[in-house]
């Protein structure tokens, strides 16, 4: 009969596919952040006077990396972090939103509203331009017009956030293709939800910005 010793030895001696989950597992724990990879991330957003912004609420920002998805300012601070890495990054608007622009400030119909004795100071809607779609906010109301503010609405703030990493995983061809993520019921649309997403794209109208709807995991980028 074996001793003890040996007996506990064998049955604790990983054989050939518990290694290879190990290495799997430690391979997917370690995987940095760079460019093609798909990133999830926690994320808490204020600006310059501690107020708080947006922030992902227990459901993770998902996106694909290196590929516009996100702010400059945000992505590049993200490079080749891994999953647990906390930090916290100050974007300046020239790597976040841009600067205001006054000539994006102007007047147009109220006839081209669909309720146009509902319009309201603060009410912001959809443009749709050359392909893309940006949102407009309401800034000023008179009787037969409707001024409106076609900066992003984050544009000229410096920004702070607050990221922990939650996921990094490899894309997957089509991702790659699309060149943004895509959720397990319909499509992430990234830029906007273009004829790129298919037929399976349930974005609708829920997607706001040309920075990136939130469809699919999407959020503040």
């Amino acid at each position: 009969m074996l001793p003890v010793s040996a007996i506990l030895a064998h049955r604790i001696r990983p054989g050939p596919a518990l290694l290879s989950n190990t290495l799997y597992i430690a391979r997917k724990a370690t995987m940095n952040i760079e460019k093609d990879r798909v990133v999830s991330i926690d994320y808490e957003l204020k600006d310059s006077d501690g107020k708080l912004i947006d922030r992902s609420e227990g459901e993770p920002l998902t996106y694909l990396h290196g590929n516009d998805n996100l702010i400059p300012g945000l992505e590049r601070e993200l490079e080749g972090k891994k999953v647990g890495d906390s930090l916290a990054v100050t974007v300046a608007p020239a790597e976040g939103y841009g600067e205001r622009d006054d000539e994006l400030i102007f007047a147009v119909s109220k006839s081209d509203f669909a309720e146009p004795d509902k319009v309201e100071i603060g009410m912001q809607f959809q443009a749709h331009q050359e392909g893309s779609v940006n949102i407009v906010t309401v800034v000023g109301v008179s009787d037969d017009e409707v001024k409106v503010d076609a900066n992003h609405p984050l544009a000229g703030k410096t920004l702070h956030f607050d990221v922990n990493v939650k996921e990094v995983r490899e894309a997957s061809t089509e991702e790659l293709e699309h060149g943004h993520v895509h959720a397990a019921s319909g499509c992430g649309c990234g830029e906007g939800c273009g004829d790129d997403c298919g037929d399976d794209c349930e974005c609708g109208d829920d997607c706001g910005d040309d920075e990136g709807c939130g469809c699919g995991g999407g959020g503040c980028h």
